[in-house]
């Protein structure tokens, strides 16, 4: 391949990758608009939970729920990812009264989800969902819902979740932010939550926990080398 071709080529991938950034700048852009008074009834029903954050979802939207619950947990609310199929097979258990429910389906009509919400309800955990079907089974079933409807995905099938997940983790990101805000949350906190790697040392790690005190070599100043 000549250098002009190899040229050509790598300018045909920056124009595909910034066809992508553009269009999920455009629908994450959008979301703005949905950030109303069901996002103040989900921070509030958060805020007064007296338990954990339990999120939910199958596939690439449990990827994110993932990515949502450590941020939560690391930003004071003490939240914990379930996977729906875990969760009707005993891991429902790991709910308790106090909780509440995260449930994150782009369709809104993910069938082990579903299958999970006559038990959620038994202990009387309320549901937040995260869907971009505001008619969907989810949303019937759900206190608060989260609209995160995109006109499109990334992918030239509107196949691969793509545009519909960054927004999703935008939305997450949104709560956990305005949470930590509304609590006071400082940075002592946030070191608390993370004392291993640079972040944690940065934070923690003072003069006098690393300092050497005893057997210090020590010379005159006109002693020579």
């Amino acid at each position: 391949m000549t250098d002009k071709a190899m040229t050509d080529k790598n300018r045909d991938y920056q124009s595909l990758g910034r066809q992508v950034v553009s269009t999920e700048i455009a629908q994450v852009t959008a979301l703005l608009e949905r950030i109303n008074d069901d996002f103040d009834r989900a921070c509030e029903l958060i805020l007064s939970c007296t338990g954990r954050v339990v999120v939910t979802g199958m596939g690439k939207s449990g990827h994110i729920g993932g990515k949502i619950a450590a941020t939560l947990a690391s930003t004071g609310q003490p939240s914990f990812f379930i996977h729906p199929t875990e969760a009707i097979h005993g891991d429902v258990g790991m709910m308790v009264n106090g909780d509440t429910c995260l449930m994150i389906s782009h369709s809104g009509n993910t069938s082990e989800l579903l299958s999970i919400i006559p038990a959620i309800k038994r202990l009387g955990l309320p549901i937040i969902s995260v869907t971009s079907n505001a008619n969907s089974k989810l949303s019937h079933y759900s206190d608060v819902v989260l609209n995160t409807y995109v006109k499109e995905e990334a992918c030239p099938f509107n196949l691969a979740p793509t545009n519909s997940t960054t927004v999703t983790l935008a939305i997450g990101d949104a709560i956990a932010i305005s949470l930590l805000k509304k609590r006071g949350f400082k940075a002592e906190h946030f070191a608390l939550r993370h004392p291993g790697g640079n972040l944690g040392r940065r934070l923690l790690t003072k003069v006098s926990d690393i300092m050497i005190k005893e057997n210090l070599p020590i010379s005159h100043y006109k002693d020579s080398f």
